[in-house]
């Protein structure tokens, strides 16, 4: 049984067990991080299953004792969005020594969530996804040559997903966890393309968000402001990395030393391949994940935003330069806004050494609205 079935089969038996025989809580009893797995139906607005049924994986962690206790406290709800390779239990929740982000925020008292949208980890994965002639010709005779005789001409050349499509995951997730946890609003955290995703959605919906955390986010200040004229745009439905590719796109960022440590990266890994049983059969195993088409959260759209927002940047990272980060730091109309310039980091930030340091950054953010005390302003940390 694996880690994640295993612990939300606990989960769910041992709540069911303390309210059916109306057993109270020790104190170490409620201090147990409990993983709960809920699986979301979304109407979904992928072009190519458009008006399907399809489902968001979404995963919990909370204290036994915060999950039966009924309405979670204002404020008190968490949900991270991922980026655009990585699921977000593998992501935010990596069961090695204190790495997990969510299980940080969750022993804090907080009740956390994370999602997969369409075409991530365990959520619903078009069926284009499963066809290896939908990768460019480069990555057919890179990765899975053993899958097909000869270069094969992709059967839907077309992006799969859309920043519109997420926009309606996310809001689906956000409002059954409004009902789920009766609360008005919740917090987002997200990393890389999760920045325009979270953002996006934050600045269509300001009333159901409190708070913003940006790790990486990739925030384009000159993107179109409204959806192309062709929708989905023409390309590759998805991409796939290796192992190999995994680990030299990381290497590339590391400008210190010990910047991360190599158990880290390979717990990584593991539940990347664990995520996905489909991309670990092909080859030596790949993480699969769609691409999306992109538009908003530009600019005009930023500076209209007063959602109070923290952001990371990574000194080290070349996958979205610090520079990007700080442009939506300048363009952002929220007056509580804090910039934290992460030495020692790259992309992977909560995967590296420096992450206890962002993670407790951002329980004050989320708890007192500051970072060091401050509400807004340029903060360096980690050197």
């Amino acid at each position: 049984m694996s880690r994640l079935v295993r612990a939300a089969f606990v989960s769910f038996a041992s709540i069911s067990l303390l309210l059916a025989g109306g057993v109270s809580l020790t104190a170490d009893d409620g201090q147990q991080l409990l993983t709960v797995d809920h699986y979301v139906r979304v109407d979904t607005k992928v072009p190519s299953i458009a008006g399907q049924t399809t489902q968001v994986y979404v995963r919990e962690r909370v204290r036994a004792g915060a999950a039966l206790r009924g309405p979670a406290r204002a404020n008190g709800v968490v949900l991270f969005i991922h980026g655009a390779g990585t699921p977000a239990e593998v992501s935010f929740d990596i069961p090695y020594q204190d790495y997990s982000w969510m299980g940080y925020l969750a022993e804090a008292g907080f009740d956390v969530f994370s999602m997969d949208t369409t075409g991530y980890g365990r959520s619903t994965r078009p069926a284009a996804m499963n066809d290896p002639c939908n990768l460019s010709a480069a990555q057919q005779a890179q990765f899975i040559p053993q899958l097909i005789a000869a270069p094969c001409q992709p059967k839907y050349p077309h992006q799969l997903t859309t920043i519109a499509s997420d926009w309606h995951d996310i809001d689906t997730v956000v409002d059954y966890l409004r009902k789920l946890r009766g609360v008005d609003k919740v917090n987002l955290v997200a990393w890389s393309l999760g920045g325009p995703r979270s953002g996006g959605y934050t600045a269509s919906h300001p009333e159901k968000v409190s708070k913003l955390v940006l790790l990486a986010p990739a925030y384009n200040a000159a993107s179109a402001a409204v959806a192309p004229a062709k929708v989905p745009g023409d390309g590759v439905p998805f991409n796939v990395q290796s192992h190999a590719d995994f680990v030299a796109n990381w290497d590339r960022q590391v400008g210190c030393p010990a910047q991360y440590d190599q158990a880290a990266s390979d717990s990584v890994w593991s539940e990347m391949l664990a995520s996905d049983p489909v991309g670990a059969s092909w080859g030596t195993g790949v993480r699969r994940a769609p691409q999306t088409q992109t538009w908003g959260w530009n600019n005009a759209a930023v500076a209209k935003m007063t959602t109070p927002t923290l952001m990371f940047a990574g000194v080290h990272d070349k996958q979205v330069p610090p520079e990007r980060v700080r442009q939506l730091y300048t363009d952002l109309g929220s007056t509580d806004k804090v910039f934290v310039d992460l030495g020692c980091a790259s992309h992977n930030a909560m995967w590296e050494k420096v992450h206890l340091q962002m993670f407790k950054a951002s329980l004050e953010w989320l708890t007192a609205g500051t970072v060091n005390g401050a509400k807004s302003g340029m903060i360096k940390m980690g050197y």
